[in-house]
């Protein structure tokens, strides 16, 4: 292993039956341009060290059963993790009520969101692009809760911050389709704009009366700890893991 394990906690409200975390570039066998604990199959790295890579992972999951895993099309699909597993994978968010089942997602820039009840018998983990934000991933995300909004707890973990994710104006157009709020959340760089996804996806929680969390990271700027791919183009990927004790 080339570096000491390192991942990444949410700092929230929620007790230690419910455990979440988001993993770093540093723990594990991949070599460049995927260096070192990169976890995901499909970016073209060594297959071998990837699954060696994410039997890490899965040592570090204390009593879990299974990782619901997801091929990630920047959609808004949201899928439960059953017993029996998840029916269609092909979705951009996983939630569960079951005890010892992780829901997982993979990012490099893009922003990886947890959900928590307070009772903290309902998790759920979501990848949130620009795409998904546009499209109502986080909205489908609390829907799928299927009860008073209120009684959920966000976090955003680590993504690209405003000052690097550098977007056209057609997709600013799109958030402001949706709401005119969005537009604090575009500044004006050269003959494009910088998009702050954080903001957009703090407001849209907020909207919904959810208490939120974290938003403290740049996977862009902190080469050292995480993965980017609009720094690097060719990367691996985070995982962000949460599951009921």
């Amino acid at each position: 292993m080339s570096e000491p394990l390192k991942m990444i906690e949410p700092e929230w409200p929620v007790s230690s039956r419910v455990h979440a975390f988001t993993t770093t570039r540093q723990g594990g066998f991949s070599e460049p341009p995927y260096e070192s604990w990169n976890l995901a199959l499909h970016v073209g790295d060594d297959s071998i060290k990837v699954k060696k890579n994410r039997s890490i992972l899965e040592g570090e999951l204390i009593s879990v059963q299974e990782i619901g895993w997801l091929n990630q099309v920047h959609g808004t699909q949201v899928v439960e993790l059953t017993e029996t597993g998840i029916q269609s994978p092909e979705a951009d968010g996983v939630f569960t009520s079951l005890r010892h089942k992780a829901c997982a997602v993979m990012t490099a820039d893009c922003l990886p969101v947890f959900l928590v009840n307070k009772q903290e018998t309902w998790v759920a983990a979501i990848h949130a692009g620009w795409r998904g934000l546009v499209d109502g991933i986080l909205e489908q995300a609390v829907q799928a809760y299927g009860s008073d909004s209120e009684d959920l707890i966000a976090w955003l973990g680590p993504a690209i911050s405003a000052r690097h994710f550098e977007i056209g104006d057609d997709v600013r157009q799109l958030f402001l389709s949706q709401s005119e709020k969005d537009g604090k959340f575009f500044k004006p760089f050269k003959e494009k704009y910088l998009a702050d996804l954080y903001g957009i996806a703090r407001r849209k929680l907020e909207a919904r009366n959810l208490q939120v969390y974290g938003g403290d990271y740049c996977t862009y700027n902190q080469s050292e700890l995480f993965y980017s791919y609009r720094r690097d183009g060719v990367t691996g990927r985070m995982a962000s893991v949460i599951w009921i004790e």
